[in-house]
């Protein structure tokens, strides 16, 4: 599958959870799914839903400024409430909520206007449209899901509902989103309650590069997405191909104040090194409240993140994953040419830092952010039988607070050793 080059050099993007669910701050339509909140109750917070300090363009200098590259907004999570002023229900905050008015739109103009690729979380399923728990699956991908507003029960389904719903509500909202906002990527969810045909996945994919070739889809379309898609923690494996990690800056998704678990930068910052060491991108969630402000906790933690990686960016953009595990003990980048490989080290070095199974002569070693140079040594090595000694690095004298990234200049393209050693 083709992937536009922007969202692999990207490596940071900010997710925004807003919705309803921020006016009482419950969980994002789980909480009504899973009877903690009735239904009647979830969806008054139309009512109490504002946007009244809705700044598009204050979040998107918040988002420059944490040195993202694209941000993702919820339009529509799976209670089915939609953020614009969607023709194929009635169920949206401009027809139903003190808002009357479009919200998504808004969004997309101020990320453009501050160079920042568009992003349009969608949920395939919704829980609030009567004409969507009418068909299941061959099997139950989790028996969770066997619950009134997804499924129907045993011999009550009707396909002909189904149709409906997919034509009228899942393409009808889709096609809107594309045509009114002409997003950068469409980020879906809630694929899991129905199988790809039922889905129709292939030719849903076909549709809208059809009629939007540039657009990226994310991994969440049961294998007709462009990239993976993993959730709260990087992968302990590299994963092949393009893919994101999706992860939150306290524990929860949308705003909820009892939720005051906040990581630190110095916890994020190794987060992000660790996930585009392994080639992906970190997509990294805040919740806004009800009127549209985002908490100062995540905002100084963004910005914090943000000083970082300007101070390293040399390290970040563009470079691709670096080295296998067992070379250097911590995340690595290589640059775009593979002449440079960029070692992170999360805790202050003492004695020296050491880099494993090079065979290149190393130039030059550098500190990000400091420019101090380094003295190196090759200890060991058998070099009638190729096998490279160990580059023994001096430690700076000065270290980063979150995390140190050294700069390895190599004579060529990097060539990696992965024998043995033995004689």
């Amino acid at each position: 599958m083709t992937m536009q080059p922007w969202f692999s050099e990207a490596k940071l993007g900010i997710f925004v959870h807003w919705g309803i669910y921020a006016v009482d701050g419950v969980g994002e339509s789980w909480s009504f799914f899973g009877g903690d909140v009735p239904y009647e109750t979830y969806m008054a917070q139309l009512n109490g839903f504002t946007a009244s300090r809705y700044r598009p363009d204050d979040w998107a200098k918040l988002f420059r400024k944490a040195g993202a590259k694209y941000a993702v907004l919820t339009t529509k999570h799976h209670d089915g409430v939609a953020l614009w002023d969607t023709a194929c229900t009635d169920l949206s905050v401009p027809r139903r909520s003190p808002v009357a008015r479009d919200l998504v739109g808004p969004f997309a103009d101020a990320l453009r206007r501050h160079d920042l690729r568009v992003g349009l979380y969608f949920s395939h399923n919704d829980w609030s449209h009567p004409d969507y728990p009418s068909v299941r699956p061959s099997k139950l991908h989790r028996p969770w899901v066997d619950n009134r507003y997804a499924m129907p029960a045993p011999g009550d389904e009707d396909p002909e509902r189904w149709e409906r719903y997919l034509e009228v509500v899942h393409r009808g909202q889709i096609r809107e989103l594309i045509e009114g906002y002409r997003p950068d990527l469409l980020w879906f969810d809630g694929a899991w309650e129905r199988d790809e045909r039922q889905w129709r996945m292939k030719e849903l994919r076909e549709e809208i590069l059809a009629s939007s070739p540039e657009t990226v889809l994310n991994g969440r379309m049961l294998g007709h997405g462009d990239f993976a898609t993993a959730e709260l923690g990087v992968p302990i494996t590299r994963p092949e191909g393009p893919w994101e990690l999706c992860y939150t800056i306290n524990d929860l998704w949308g705003y909820q104040p009892q939720d005051t678990r906040h990581k630190s930068v110095r916890e994020l910052v190794r987060v992000f090194a660790e996930t585009i060491g392994h080639g992906g991108n970190l997509l990294l969630n805040t919740g806004p409240r009800e009127d549209g402000t985002i908490r100062p906790e995540h905002a100084q933690r963004l910005e914090g993140l943000g000083r970082w990686i300007s101070r390293n960016q040399e390290a970040v953009y563009p470079t691709e994953a670096g080295l296998p595990y067992g070379h250097h003990y911590g995340p690595s980048m290589l640059s775009k040419d593979r002449r440079t490989l960029f070692l992170v080290c999360f805790d202050t070095p003492r004695v020296f830092v050491e880099l494993r199974g090079v065979h290149n002569t190393v130039k030059r070693i550098s500190v990000l952010g400091t420019g101090q140079e380094l003295g190196h040594r090759v200890v060991g090595g058998f070099p009638s039988r190729r096998v490279p000694g160990v580059v023994r690095i001096e430690v700076p004298t000065v270290s980063d607070p979150y995390a140190t990234v050294l700069a390895i200049e190599l004579d060529g393209e990097l060539d990696l050793y992965t024998g043995s050693g033995e004689g």
